[in-house]
């Protein structure tokens, strides 16, 4: 079954990774490549074969730019993205000996948060099977009560997925706390970090976790755990799924990418589209064994740079799974 068209709506952000100089102790080299949760799920989707439309707001400045050619050379849909008048936002990443990155971010009045009613009105849902949002499009203002609510409306007729990818820099985590419970009753899939989980719930296991985001209202929730893979629970029923072994370049844009393979299993089974109702633990366990590839895969290279289908085709035939 091909999939249906999923709307992914948040920020698109320039990650500017640091590279060593010849003189690296008087000057710094950034390379710049296009980021952002919401933006890297979009791009994961529609290099899987999942018709991806994006809603942001795409600054006209040199990297505004350049994500509107990353975004359409991976064949998002940008037909409703908004011209924005604000700069972009610009996100620096320091890389550890392990891949994992540590941001600083530069975010004031920039295009992404300034959503508005009549910006997100002018967006056709009637193709769209499932919403996906999250990061800090729900939670910084202007823009986060204007995503809510547009959220609230697409419920009507769409899957919502949400992925909260706590920025503790840019948003204290109470804030994200404070309205986390107001979005598992908006959702039907929340996808998060064990990080994110250490954030929102201290010291609370995995499992505890689910179970008080379950009765907040949302059905699925999946938290990715590094290289121990990755907990699901449906319901309260409940499947691990491990990582897929690869050579990690870095992390960067891996649970985004996992995210997209989830979504994208789904809509393929034809699952998505209402609150999840067909679904069972089965297909959730397939589903996550697919963003566990999806996300090896995306590990492997460097910055968020997710696999188009055929990459991950061979990589299937090659370990057999």
């Amino acid at each position: 079954m091909s999939p249906r068209q999923i709307t992914v709506l948040g920020e698109c952000v320039a990650d500017a990774f640091t590279e060593p100089t010849a003189d690296a102790s008087n000057e710094l080299a950034l390379r710049v490549l296009p980021g952002g949760g919401p933006a890297n799920t979009a791009v994961s989707l529609a290099r899987l074969g999942t018709p991806a439309r994006f809603l942001a707001r795409l600054s006209g400045d040199v990297f505004g730019r350049l994500f509107r050619s990353h975004l359409e050379a991976s064949g998002v849909d940008l037909s409703y993205a908004v011209a924005a008048a604000e700069p972009s936002t610009l996100a620096v990443a320091e890389l550890d000996a392990t891949g994992q990155a540590t941001f600083s971010f530069h975010a004031q009045n920039t295009a992404d948060w300034q959503w508005t009613s009549a910006e997100l009105a002018r967006a056709d849902l009637s193709e769209t099977a499932c919403v996906h949002t999250g990061s800090l499009a729900l939670v910084r203002e202007p823009g986060g009560a204007v995503v809510e609510e547009f959220l609230r409306t697409a419920a009507q007729r769409a899957t919502i997925s949400v992925d909260p990818n706590v920025r503790p820099l840019l948003v204290r985590p109470e804030a994200y706390r404070a309205r986390l419970a107001h979005w598992c009753a908006l959702a039907d899939i929340l996808r998060l970090s064990e990080d994110d989980l250490e954030l929102l719930l201290p010291g609370t296991p995995p499992e505890q976790a689910c179970d008080l985001w379950h009765a907040a209202g949302v059905r699925l929730v999946v938290i990715t755990l590094g290289a121990d893979g990755a907990l699901a629970s449906l319901d309260g029923e409940r499947v691990r799924v491990p990582a897929v072994s690869t050579r990690v370049v870095d992390t960067v844009g891996a649970g985004d990418s996992f995210t997209a393979g989830l979504l994208h299993h789904l809509g393929t089974l034809g699952l998505l589209g209402g609150r999840l109702t067909e679904l069972g633990i089965e297909e959730v366990e397939e589903a996550c064994r697919f963003g566990a590839r999806v996300a090896a895969l995306t590990c492997s290279v460097a910055g968020p740079n997710p696999p188009w289908s055929d990459q991950l085709a061979q990589l299937t035939a090659v370990d057999g799974v």
